[in-house]
């Protein structure tokens, strides 16, 4: 998987079901494209540029259960660990999808 991939995922919206919130998603899909590349950039050593670290920890603030480590990159243990909030009754993300999709990247971090 690389950081591309998860820039171009899109999951399909739920109203009356239960989904999960979409911005707390997207914040945690931006760390774990932010991880991807730096993983794509430097191997073993990488780490997010300082701005990219402040954005990462704005992000892990917005509830997602996850704290940012001082390089800013996520674990699989990371993936594993995070959570959103639950939509229903307004628009979120399937929750199938996007736990399906968090194993695949969970998968491509353990790989690495």
């Amino acid at each position: 998987m690389k950081s591309t991939d998860v820039a171009k995922k899109k999951f399909r919206p739920v109203k009356w079901a239960e989904g999960y919130d979409v911005d707390q998603v997207d914040a945690f899909l931006d760390r774990v494209q932010a991880t991807l590349a730096a993983h794509e950039r430097g191997g073993a050593g990488a780490s997010l540029p300082d701005g990219m670290l402040a954005r990462a920890a704005a992000a892990a603030a917005g509830s997602t259960g996850t704290a940012v480590p001082a390089d800013g990159l996520l674990t699989p243990e990371d993936v594993v660990g995070a959570r959103f909030a639950p939509t229903k009754f307004r628009q979120g993300y399937h929750q199938g999808e996007v736990d399906d999709f968090l194993d695949e990247v969970v998968a491509a971090l353990r790989s690495r």
